[in-house]
Order: structure tokens, then C-alpha cells, then sequence
């Protein structure tokens, strides 16, 4: 049962509601038990919370004893943004394979999927989909992860992925509102801005958004970005105006907006995490979220003393912090009597069909098929932290299972190209690149390789702005472990 701390006020259980925080371990420290107990209603998990799915059931299901309507959130968008599978890549592609396919159906069953999945586990609360419109080809924190550049595309495909997502019983969380995709800037590192004007906002970057709500998207994810059309003092995450008067008022929303994770330099160099989580709640965030870098009992603590103290000092009206914390408790009630529509036996290969249909293969006229173990060269820029660098990607593993003996190296900076070469000796060169028109030294490197070894196979696994080029050029249109495998599979001639 769902029990509360004695002498806990109502004003300190409201302020724990509307955490979401994190922790470190793969079982829940008693820190985290005691706060659940006092009125804490969400945890956020994290790769470093899952070694197994058996694992993570006995966790969430550790939660659940101390709290039975618990909010179990995770980050697990599918393709290079995955927690379940953080170690070995995800077996569904992201948001931008399923966009090259531009099949909603697909999509929806996708989603379904991966919804069941972390249902079975015990997590109820899914940070996705993104509905961004990676409108700016050198974003650098979006990318595969947007369905693309076409707004309509992206708006429908939103709608498909919260309808399957919510099917498995799990609630979505559309993000990054008001749109992350034309930025420059990674809000992790820094305070993005947006200069569009709101005609080109209402009609690019708010329309996934009104699909997403037309769907029945749970919950909806802000963004630290400035957007001086809507708010030319504050970034969207501590904006009334945008999230009161835009999302709530204007679009008609009336779901639970949750923050981007408030460890953020965005937020955390520019007003600190405890006056930015009181300024988000003011400005009409419901949930706080916080723990992909800061996950202890010290972060709770503040952020909850923070609001407190905002109450009673009047900076905070109390009506608006017991109103995010019912909308909290509310989802937390929708969760607990979902039941998944019942769509028959577990899908395990929808992940790698999806793949398949996605990849673009362009063949050079004086292409040779691979006939032995080749030599991978992975061009490998600085993962976002939102993908991390903890989850493998590339073709080299799923090659050498098709054709063992196949090696494989690593390769960065400006003499990528020559090291590749020597490395790879007489072998056939496969050379595996991620988001090539962002980064010149890659583009050089290939270049290199090419005007040595014209016979290259070139594998893009990011966002294909480059022309293809090679002997054989395949774009998988995303990162993960399933697109890997689609794209060796056409390498090996399987």
C-alpha cells in the first residue's frame, strides 16, 4: 500500500511528488525506498540501473512494494538512445530509420513493442518520443533521433509511436517541447536558442506537438532552448509563457509536462537546479526531473526544501505546486490500471524488419561482393549524452558473426584516414561513418581511403547529408545494433 511518513505536511509531500529523480546501483538504495515512503511518486533508471531484464523486474517490482503506484520512468527512445539495452545496442531502430520507411503502421507496431518490453520489466513511463523536426542538418544533439526534416512526416509518425507506445500500457512522453530541432547547440552543454519566427514555430515545430497531444500523449517533455518568438527572458522549461500560456492554453493540454533532466548546463550553469525547478513549477511544469548525472539523496533533499521554502515564501503559489503534484498521482493512477491491448504473440523480429526496409543501398558501377573477412574502419566522432558512449555501434560485430575473421579498429582526428589504411593492410576496407557532413576530418578521412582503395564499402549510420560514394554506400539512417546487422547482411550477401 501506498503509505506516507507521519508528520510529513502536505506542502513537503507535494514538493517530493513532483521529483523524478535517479539513483546509482542496480537495486533501489534505501535512500530512495525512505523518500518513496515520505510521498516521492517517480524514479528515473538509467543504464547504469539494468544488467538484465530479470534484474530490472526485481527492481521495479522492489519499488512497487514500497509503493504500489510508483512512476517508473526510463530514456529509451530505440535506436542509439537506449537504456534497456545500453551494453549491447538496441534491437529497434530509432526515430529516423522508422522515417525513412514512412510507414505508420510500422512505426506503431515498433512502439508497441518496445512498450511491451518495458512493461514486462515494470517501467510505466517512457521519455519518448522525440517529435523534433531536425530541421538543422548540423543539430548536434537530435540527429537520427528526430524522423526527419519533413514536418508532416514527423507529426504523423509522433502520433503512430505514442499510439503504439500507450497500447503496451506504458505512457509517453512527447519531448522536447516547444521543438529541439533547429538548434546548434546541445542543451547539456549549454543554452541553446531558437531565432524562427512563430509563424515558421506554429507551423514546424509545434505541429508533431498537436499530434502528439491529438493522440493522447501522456506526458510532454520541455526543452532548455530560448526562444525569443515565445519568451525572450526565459528558456521554455521556466517559461510561463510557453508552458502555461502555449502548451496548456493555446494547444488545449492538459497531460503531465515534465521537465528535461534539470542537471543540464542549460539549467544548471544559468539559474542553478533548485531556482530552476522552482521557476519550471511556476511556470506550469508539473514533474522534475533530475538524475542522469545527479542521483542522490543531498538532490532530492534540496530540490524539495527549494520549493518548500518558495511556498511558504510566497514565490510559489501552493495551488500550483498541488496541482503538478495531482496531475503526478493522476498519471500514476492511469498507469496502474492500464492493461496492453492484447495484439497477439511477441514480435522479436520486428526491430530487424524495420531495419532492413530502412537502409538505402547504392551500388558503384564497378562494385566487387566481399568475398572474405574485410576490415572495418569505424570513424567514430564524440557521442552526445544523450546517446552515451557506453553502447557499442558500427557493423564490425555483426560482420564477424557473417564472416569470421573480420578485425576491426577505431579511428578519430585528422590522420584517421592513413592510420585506417595501415591498419587495415591488403584487407577490404569497410569504413563506418556517423554524421559525416558534420565533421570534416571524417570527410577527409574518406577521402583518403577512397583515393587509395577506391573498392571501400562506406557504411553511414547518422544522418545522410553526404552524397554516397564507394563502391557500395549504405545509409541506415541510425546507430543501432538491428541496423548494423541489416547492413552487414547486405556487406556478406546474406
Amino acid at each position: 500500500m501506498t503509505t506516507f511518513a507521519s508528520g510529513t505536511d502536505t506542502i513537503t509531500r507535494d514538493a517530493l511528488t513532483v521529483l523524478q529523480p535517479g539513483f546509482t546501483g542496480t537495486t533501489a538504495p534505501d535512500w530512495l525506498l525512505r523518500r518513496l515512503g515520505e510521498g516521492l511518486a517517480s524514479v528515473g533508471l538509467f543504464g547504469r540501473n539494468i544488467a538484465s531484464p530479470a534484474q530490472l523486474a526485481a527492481l521495479t517490482a522492489q519499488l512497487r512494494a514500497e509503493r504500489d503506484d510508483v512512476l517508473v520512468a526510463i530514456d529509451e527512445e530505440g535506436g542509439d538512445v537506449t537504456r534497456l539495452e545500453v551494453r549491447t545496442g538496441s534491437s529497434f531502430p530509432g526515430n529516423h530509420a522508422l522515417g525513412a520507411v514512412d510507414d505508420v503502421s510500422l512505426t506503431q507496431e515498433v512502439a508497441f513493442e518496445l512498450g511491451r518490453r518495458l512493461a514486462a520489466c515494470g517501467v510505466n513511463l517512457n521519455w519518448a518520443p522525440s517529435a523534433d523536426v531536425n530541421s538543422n542538418p548540423a543539430n548536434p544533439v537530435i540527429g537520427v533521433r528526430s524522423f526527419g526534416a519533413d514536418t508532416d512526416l514527423v507529426a504523423r509518425h509522433t502520433a503512430a509511436y505514442v499510439t503504439g507506445l500507450q497500447s503496451a500500457g506504458v505512457a509517453a512522453c512527447t519531448k522536447h517541447f516547444p521543438g529541439h530541432g533547429d538548434t546548434a547547440v546541445d542543451s547539456h552543454h549549454a543554452l541553446p536558442r531558437i531565432d524562427a519566427e512563430e509563424s515558421v514555430l506554429q507551423s514546424r515545430e509545434l505541429a508533431p506537438f498537436r499530434a502528439a497531444i491529438a493522440a493522447g500523449s501522456r506526458a510532454v517533455m520541455s526543452a532548455h532552448i530560448l526562444v525569443p518568438a515565445l519568451d525572450s527572458e526565459r528558456p521554455a522549461t521556466l517559461s510561463r509563457r510557453i508552458l502555461t500560456g502555449l502548451l496548456r492554453e493555446e494547444l488545449g493540454y492538459d497531460g503531465l509536462i515534465v521537465t528535461d533532466g534539470m542537471e543540464m548546463q542549460a539549467i544548471a550553469a544559468t539559474y542553478g537546479i533548485e531556482r530552476g525547478s522552482v521557476l519550471a513549477i511556476a511556470a506550469g511544469a508539473d514533474a522534475i526531473c533530475v538524475g542522469g548525472g545527479l542521483a542522490d539523496d543531498d538532490t532530492v533533499r534540496r530540490l524539495r526544501d527549494a520549493l518548500v521554502s518558495a511556498v511558504r515564501a510566497g514565490e510559489l503559489p501552493e495551488e500550483r505546486l498541488a496541482d503538478a503534484a495531482h496531475r503526478v498521482r493522476a498519471l500514476a493512477r492511469w498507469t496502474a490500471a492500464a492493461a496492453p491491448e492484447d495484439a497477439g504473440e511477441e514480435r522479436t523480429d520486428v526491430g530487424l524488419v524495420a531495419a532492413r526496409r530502412a537502409m538505402t543501398v547504392t551500388y558503384g558501377p564497378s562494385y566487387d561482393p566481399v568475398g572474405e573477412a574485410p576490415y572495418v574502419a569505424a570513424f567514430t566522432p564524440v557521442a552526445n549524452i544523450a546517446v552515451g558512449d557506453e553502447t557499442p555501434w558500427g557493423v564490425a560485430a555483426e560482420l564477424a558473426r557473417l564472416l569470421p575473421g573480420t578485425e576491426t579498429g577505431s579511428f578519430t582526428g585528422e590522420n584517421a584516414g592513413a592510420s585506417a589504411l595501415a591498419a587495415a593492410g591488403p584487407r577490404r576496407v569497410v569504413a563506418v561513418v556517423r554524421d559525416e557532413h558534420r565533421h570534416p576530418w571524417m570527410a577527409s578521412a574518406l577521402d583518403a581511403l577512397l583515393r587509395e582503395r577506391p573498392d571501400t564499402i562506406v557504411v553511414e549510420m547518422g544522418v545522410p547529408q553526404s552524397p554516397p560514394r564507394g563502391a557500395l554506400h549504405i545509409t541506415t539512417h541510425g546507430a543501432a545494433r538491428v541496423c548494423g546487422r541489416a547492413a552487414a547482411e547486405v556487406i556478406a550477401g546474406v
